[in-house]
């Protein structure tokens, strides 16, 4: 069977170049004879393989000399802990902004450490996280550590149009499910993370890029796999490392600056998402309920307003493969994850899908 049309928020499809690569040196690394899984972090092998990511993503994401980049284990969950360990200063003072489930995961897990602040959210929004809230430099509190969002959420559909305004205040970003769809601007941020599986590699790996002076404040009892100083000494490598996922990742990284770049990611991704949009913006049968100036180009959130004609729609989608179009069980509906390794054709595909499900499924009248 040929590949199907994985629309999963995550794990995500990888980009059919990048496996078969990875196929190919699967049982011999650049003839090496072993497996990239079976090489030792201390290899020069291993070595290359992780200088040659950041190398890559340096240049893919263009991040100024003076930001480091380590390679973390624990997904984004670990970093909700490790931000606050290492970032809160004695005065133990953070602002949150809440949009949606991680952020406040990550609110939640920062309060063990410190006095920790909702500065906005958006949870009383019709429906709840249907948006993000503006905020001006008043809203945080100006001898806060640092400021904390999630800037596109996975569950809700919402994204981060534009960067919230926290003057000298270090702005930490939550960007697992939108990273390399778009060129940023990193020196805007303290520091950004994310978790791989959605547009760098598989779980097991999460990418931080953090400026130089935020590094070396950790307080006493940080876990040294959770301190950022001793990873950034240890070259990511105090203990042994995600060695597969970083190796997918650098063929991710290369395989993107071979396709153009983050412009021509964005370019792809705003062709993709517009497809599933105007169509959305253009009939009654489907509602997208989230704002339209903040609206995700990664994860594309729509129901039928009814349950029981959703789970038809989810089945039905996954018989014509179509899959993993169910929405987060928390809001129900559907939704559709289309990262950067997700053809445009799919977003073709998956509206005319949506077109028959409507004609062949009509709504009671009430």
């Amino acid at each position: 069977m040929d590949r199907l049309y994985n629309f999963s928020a995550g794990p995500s499809q990888l980009p059919r170049e990048v496996l078969e690569r990875a196929q190919a040196e699967l049982l011999s690394y650049q003839g090496s004879g072993m497996s990239v899984m079976e090489i030792g972090k201390t290899k020069e092998s291993f070595k290359e393989i992780l200088h040659g990511a950041e190398d890559a993503l340096r240049k893919l994401m263009n991040i100024p000399s003076n930001y480091k980049i380590l390679f973390m284990q624990g997904g984004a969950s670990a970093q909700y802990a490790a931000i606050p360990m290492n970032l809160l200063s004695e005065r133990r003072l953070a602002d949150y902004i809440i949009t949606g489930q991680c952020s406040r995961k990550a609110y939640t897990e920062a309060k063990k450490y410190g006095d920790i602040a909702i500065a906005a959210s958006s949870s009383g929004a019709l429906p709840t996280f249907s948006t993000v809230p503006r905020t001006q430099r008043s809203d945080f509190r100006p001898d806060a550590d640092y400021v904390h969002i999630c800037y596109n959420n996975t569950v809700y559909g919402t994204k981060f149009n534009e960067i919230p305004d926290t003057g000298n205040i270090p702005l930490v970003a939550d960007m697992s499910s939108c990273i390399l769809s778009e060129p940023i601007d990193i020196t805007k941020f303290g520091m950004i993370y994310a978790s791989a599986q959605q547009n760098i590699s598989t779980a097991g790996l999460t990418v931080v890029i953090i400026r130089g002076d935020l590094i070396g404040k950790a307080r006493s009892d940080t876990p040294a796999v959770l301190n950022y100083k001793t990873m950034l000494e240890s070259e990511s490598m105090y203990n042994t490392p995600p060695i597969f996922s970083i190796y997918l990742a650098r063929l991710v990284f290369e395989h993107i600056l071979e396709l153009g770049g983050l412009d021509e990611m964005k370019r792809r991704n705003e062709k993709k998402a517009s497809v599933l949009y105007d169509y959305l913006d253009n009939q009654s049968y489907y509602t997208a309920s989230v704002d339209r100036n903040c609206r995700s180009m990664m994860n594309i959130v729509f129901t039928t307003g009814d349950g029981e004609l959703d789970r038809l729609f989810v089945s039905g989608a996954t018989d014509a493969g179509l899959l993993n179009l169910d929405g987060h069980a928390s809001i129900g509906g559907m939704r559709a994850s289309m990262y950067n390794s997700m053809p445009y054709d799919a977003a073709e595909k998956l509206v005319a899908f949506m077109k028959d499900f409507a004609v062949n499924n009509p709504k009671m009248q009430t």
